[in-house]
């Protein structure tokens, strides 16, 4: 799998009308599924136990989408084999009134993973250049009007480049993925739920009417993309029509990013070495 073709080079200038949102290539749903997944996932659980007792590093994981992109379902098929005790699962949704009485990045910081974790976020504070940009929900927020001019969102993405920054050099690696999907495939997916009665549960009146704003959610995700796809934490846009094609990226893409990490289990001082075969000893004997 060659991921870099779907990286965001910093900069880059992006077109998402122009990405593929659908996998054409050689691979095979079947194979895909029963195989290469099932091993990807091998790995990554290999290396999580690592990072887990190396205790020293964090990954962030981070999914934006259209509504029905397939956040949900790659998180119930890709990360949920990972271990629980070093997984921690966030869903960002309208700030309530305390985190507005914040500055927009404070809710973020409070459900940051620690050392040895990993943390998987639904959504995240690319909300706060995105939707807020396109309704306009900046002016209902408790800013001073000074801040609220025409460069308030080409600030917000230094600031969140800068903040990406600093958590990677505390020894915090934040990977993203972009789930690309097309117009008539959300259609699609949005009238299975209201069509198959066991999926009612997900449906949401606003994910239809949000459809208006089609132009000016890629507009809002282009420029997001472009401004904040950095060395030290990328974006990767995900072609998604395809579930299963989606989940296998993301997996490859991960795996590498851990191998890029590199975690090691800890080893013990030369002492504590030196002294295990007379514990050993003690316990065969007790």
């Amino acid at each position: 799998m060659d991921i870099e073709k779907y990286r965001i080079r910093p900069e880059e200038k992006v077109k998402l009308e122009e990405i593929p949102t659908r996998y054409q290539g050689r691979l095979k749903k079947q194979e895909v599924k029963e195989i290469l997944l099932r091993e990807n996932l091998k790995k990554m659980q290999a290396y999580q136990e690592k990072l887990y007792a190396e205790n020293t590093q964090g990954l962030i994981i981070v999914l934006q989408a259209m509504d029905s992109g397939g956040k949900d379902s790659l998180i119930k098929h890709v990360l949920s084999g990972l271990n629980p005790q070093g997984t921690k699962v966030q869903s960002f949704k309208r700030p309530t009134s305390l985190e507005l009485d914040h500055d927009y990045l404070w809710r973020v910081n409070q459900v940051l993973p620690g050392r040895g974790e990993i943390g998987i976020f639904n959504r995240s504070h690319y909300e706060e250049v995105v939707v807020t940009r396109i309704h306009d929900l900046i002016k209902v927020q408790p800013l001073p009007e000074d801040l609220i001019d025409k460069d308030i969102w080409h600030n917000r993405f230094e600031d969140i480049v800068n903040y990406e920054r600093y958590l990677s050099n505390n020894g915090f690696k934040m990977v993203k993925f972009f789930l690309h999907i097309s117009k008539e495939e959300q259609k699609d997916r949005l009238m299975d739920r209201i069509n198959r009665p066991e999926k009612h549960y997900k449906f949401d009146k606003s994910d239809i009417t949000e459809r208006e704003y089609w132009d000016k959610y890629m507009k809002a995700y282009e420029d997001m993309l472009e401004y904040t796809s950095t060395k030290e934490a990328p974006w990767y846009v995900v072609p998604a029509d395809r579930k299963w094609f989606a989940r296998y990226l993301v997996s490859c893409v991960l795996l590498d990013c851990f191998k890029d990490m590199d975690p090691q289990f800890p080893r013990l001082s030369p002492e504590e070495e030196a002294s295990l075969g007379h514990w050993k000893k003690v316990l065969e004997e007790s």
